[in-house]
């Protein structure tokens, strides 16, 4: 697995591609949204950037034999702590986090690999109410 600089825009847009992989399909509303919202720009990338991590992102779990869609989420426990690990600025963990929600929730169905993810993301950061006010705020899309 690549690493990035804590809190880095690579080390963001890849818990972006990490929750886009997690329902096992990565499908044209969500990669609209994506562009909707700007993630690219939220997170300091271009789009090209932003497109090129996680495309980086699904070699590294291709090489590392852990894309498996039998599982709930495409990365182990050890591999998805790590990840998360890799935010710690509390701005960047929430919009990372509010981002995610935004994205598991466009097809109007979060599965339960994006639920792992989301979990995962407000256990380690401990966001919590930020979690519970991110699912009912207003959509912009």
């Amino acid at each position: 697995m690549r690493k990035y600089a804590p809190n880095s825009p690579q080390a963001a847009a890849r818990i972006i591609g990490l929750t886009l992989l997690a329902d096992g399909d990565v499908g044209q509303v969500e990669l609209a949204l994506l562009d909707e919202l700007a993630v690219h720009q939220q997170l300091g990338l271009s789009r090209d950037e932003l497109h090129a991590v996680i495309d980086t992102f699904c070699e590294d779990l291709l090489s590392s034999q852990q894309l498996n869609w039998a599982d709930a989420c495409p990365v182990d426990a050890c591999t998805l702590t790590e990840l998360m690990a890799d935010i710690d600025d509390p701005a960047l963990r929430r919009k990372v986090l509010g981002l995610c929600v935004q994205l598991a929730e466009s097809d109007d169905d979060v599965a339960q690999g994006e639920s792992v993810v989301l979990t995962a993301a407000v256990e380690h950061w401990n966001l919590h109410y930020q979690m519970l006010t991110t699912s009912l705020a207003p959509k912009s899309h």
